[in-house]
């Protein structure tokens, strides 16, 4: 094979690989973004259901250690309960209401739980994360629409104030430092009820024996990235396929 030859497969090479690395680049930095900002999980989603919502801190302010973690309710929700990290102290934040108001039963109350705040015994280290569950009941007439938990996350040195909220058609991956939220979705029928506050009552029977616990989230966050690998892996198989397909050709 002469030099010319050579020359001309490899250019060939380099054309049909580069777009599969940088569609996988791509991927990678879209990944990363995502999984920069304070996130949250729920249990259910449907108006006036029980939930838990685990909110996970990913990282601390830039190299600096979490120290406290403020998590401010909607005005939607009256209160929350929040589940016992060993590693940190947590208080309830309440406050008087304007207007007494009435719960979904029927109470009438004077004031709610507007802050949960976590205060860390042992800095969090900037390159590990940590989850926090809360539990609290969905509004009944809430379908529909997002429910955001600004969290303010203070560090040793900084702080991260996550309360940004997208405007209509923003995604909420584009802003910088993002309220977490969820979005509340229809009322379950009464067929799917029992099957529901069943499968609620051990998960939250589950987050009572392991506060700490973030194995789903960690599980779904290496099943992410697994996939991701193998979607870069099949884009690269591909171009080389390509580059073989040429050669031979030539």
């Amino acid at each position: 094979m002469n030099t010319t030859t050579q020359t001309t497969r490899t250019r060939r090479a380099t054309r049909a690989v580069a777009p599969a690395v940088v569609a996988g680049g791509l991927l990678l930095a879209a990944a990363g973004a995502a999984s920069a900002h304070v996130g949250i999980d729920p249990t259910s989603t449907a108006a006036g259901s029980s939930t838990l919502l685990t909110l996970a801190i990913p990282h601390g302010c830039g190299d600096s250690p979490t120290t406290k973690l403020t998590i401010s309710l909607p005005a939607e929700i009256a209160d929350a309960t929040p589940t016992v990290n060993p590693n940190w102290t947590v208080e309830k934040v309440t406050q008087k209401l304007d207007t007494p108001q009435k719960t979904a039963d029927g109470a009438t109350i004077t004031q709610r739980t507007g802050q949960i705040v976590y205060t860390a015994k042992t800095p969090l280290d900037p390159h590990q994360r940590d989850t926090f569950v809360l539990s609290l009941k969905l509004p009944a007439d809430a379908a529909g629409r997002s429910l955001y938990f600004p969290t303010l996350q203070t560090c040793e040195q900084g702080q991260t104030d996550w309360k940004e909220i997208p405007a209509a058609g923003q995604d909420h991956d584009s802003l910088k430092a993002p309220a977490p939220s969820i979005t509340v979705t229809a009322a379950a029928t009464a067929a799917s009820a029992g099957g529901t506050h069943a499968g609620h009552t051990a998960t939250e029977a589950l987050a009572t024996a392991e506060p700490a616990s973030s194995t789903t989230a960690e599980s779904g966050s290496a099943a992410g990235w697994v996939g991701l690998g193998a979607g870069l892996a099949g884009l690269l198989l591909g171009g080389v396929a390509l580059f073989r397909t040429r050669g031979r050709r030539a």
